[in-house]
């Protein structure tokens, strides 16, 4: 393991920083030319400790994400594993529409290296699927449906929800509707 200088330890943090600040403002596109000018430091710094956007959007959404796995975590042994499921997906829900970018990162998988693994989908797919385990074995999901199958609706759901003048309460109320399908059982 190789252990960084002060002085690189407080540049990525100071990137991180103002990385997470561009990217809520501008959203996954932001300038890394920006990032570098307003963190104080080259481009070519920026790149050292982070190699692509990719690789920086991951750094941003990190704790974030972290905070879903363990809440994944803490519901996998509900005794009603259809809510916990669904409460988790509500929570998934709530953040991605509420982190502008993090649903475009989701969306990212090889684009910026095709034998690149989106590590925050495959955080988030890996944290629902005990979820979705339970919950299928309960008879409380149709059959074939897969934990990545939620993080795309979701995922889906907060980009077209995105410009929206509400985009949370959208948000839900699509989620909602995919839940319940869009045709009346019976």
């Amino acid at each position: 393991m190789t252990v960084q200088r002060a002085d690189a330890r407080r540049n990525y943090a100071r990137i991180l920083a103002v990385a997470e600040e561009e990217v809520a403002a501008h959203g996954a596109d932001a300038s890394l030319e920006n990032i570098a000018r307003t963190a104080g430091v080259g481009s070519a710094t920026v790149r050292r400790h982070f190699p692509s956007r990719h690789a920086l959007l991951e750094a941003v959404f990190a704790e974030r994400i972290e905070a879903l796995v363990a809440r994944a975590t803490a519901s996998a042994g509900a005794p009603d594993a259809r809510a916990a499921l669904l409460e988790w997906l509500g929570a998934l829900t709530a953040y991605a529409t509420s982190a502008r970018g993090l649903a475009d990162a989701l969306t990212r998988t090889g684009m910026d290296d095709p034998d690149h693994v989106n590590a925050c989908s495959a955080k988030l797919t890996g944290a629902a699927d005990p979820l979705l385990r339970r919950a299928a074995q309960a008879g409380a999901v149709t059959p074939g449906v897969t934990a990545a199958d939620l993080v795309t609706l979701v995922t889906g759901i907060a980009l077209a929800t995105e410009h929206h003048p509400d985009p949370a309460a959208e948000a839900n109320r699509l989620l909602d509707l995919t839940l319940r399908g869009v045709s009346p059982q019976g």
